[in-house]
């Protein structure tokens, strides 16, 4: 009977273990497909889960495969956070993009972030009008960039890096405290920008109203840019030349009329790239996935307004930022670079 008791004891500790190891999360939204294949990309049974929330308005997620953990903007609230999967949430980085005095405006802190080609956290900062790089271990930022041809940014917002080492980003008004009318704006243009490894900074797309996320497709011969206007909500495409700069774009998808149906919230935004080339963008309703060639595959519906995404773990995990929270899914495709 003792032999029996104690091995019960035993089963129920390893029991209760498990269960707490296996960590419970709560679902939002929905998969909607609209193309037969969507469903090779994600399952229609996938569940979108919730693993924080509490945020202002989160942004700019970035995976660290060295150290399995994301980090993520909260814009407003001037914070970069982490989240693991054992230690959940904790303050990474506090000021994350404005480190002045007083009042700066409703969004001062980082927002787009990603890591160099060194392994450096590289964050868009809207309060300090720059693009910065912070080692991820030890030691503090330095500015790569916050001007073109002596005139500061308006508010830098999201930055990849080509292969070529070049990095590229855009600069909307939104870190502003009066947006497009704020007084302090010495750039006209609302620009795309690239600042090559010599440390020159061109203005590469001048003629976008509201530029927003952008990515590279597989081959990075191709520059993809959100725009985030609401009078001309599209998804652009732009050849990368030989020599890093970026040639005549051309419209790969106009998602105003989406927007105007009144059903579907959001503007196009931040935006990630999966192994085949197909496009994983923020927009009206949440997620829209688009084949290279700019047709809709298919939806993550969000009942909330989608900021971003970014891939995670081995490639095939989709993270979201989504108003005041995070949010993951399981896809069956990887993210192109994994």
């Amino acid at each position: 009977m003792k032999y029996l008791q104690s091995h019960l004891i035993v089963f129920l500790l390893i029991s209760c273990n498990s269960l707490m190891a296996q960590k419970t999360y709560p679902t939002i939204g929905k998969i909607i497909a609209e193309d037969p294949a969507f469903e090779k990309l994600i399952s229609k049974n996938a569940r979108i889960e919730v693993l924080a929330s509490g945020f202002d308005w989160s942004e700019g997620p970035v995976w660290i495969k060295n150290g399995n953990y994301l980090l993520f903007s909260d814009v407003p609230k001037n914070v970069i956070y982490k989240w693991e999967e054992k230690e959940g949430l904790s303050v990474f980085l506090k000021p994350s993009g404005y480190t002045g005095l007083g009042y700066y405006s409703d969004e001062p802190g980082s927002n787009g972030l990603t890591v160099d080609d060194q392994g450096r956290l590289i964050a868009c900062e809207h309060g300090d009008r720059r693009i910065s790089a912070m080692p991820l271990t030890k030691g503090g930022k330095i500015t790569l960039a916050d001007k073109f041809e002596g005139k500061r940014f308006n508010s830098p917002n999201d930055v990849v890096q080509h292969s070529n080492g070049s990095y590229y980003f855009t600069d909307p008004p939104y870190g502003l405290e009066k947006k497009h009318d704020d007084p302090s704006r010495e750039i006209t243009n609302f620009g795309v920008y690239r600042l090559s490894p010599d440390g020159k900074v061109s203005m590469e797309i001048k003629d976008l109203t509201r530029p927003n996320g952008l990515a590279f497709s597989p081959d990075g011969k191709t520059l993809y840019v959100a725009q985030s206007d609401p009078e001309r909500a599209i998804y652009m495409t732009y050849p990368v030349t030989a020599d890093g700069h970026i040639g005549v774009g051309k419209l790969l998808y106009d998602a105003t009329p989406m927007l105007k149906s009144g059903r579907l919230k959001g503007l196009p935004d931040g935006l990630k790239i999966d192994r085949d080339g197909n496009l994983w963008a923020s927009g009206p309703g949440g997620i829209l996935v688009l084949n290279p060639q700019g047709k809709l595959l298919g939806r993550l519906e969000m009942s909330e307004l989608t900021s971003n995404c970014a891939w995670g773990n081995d490639g095939s995990v989709l993270y979201l930022t989504v108003d005041s929270y995070v949010c993951r899914v399981q896809t069956n495709t990887k993210g192109a670079g994994w």
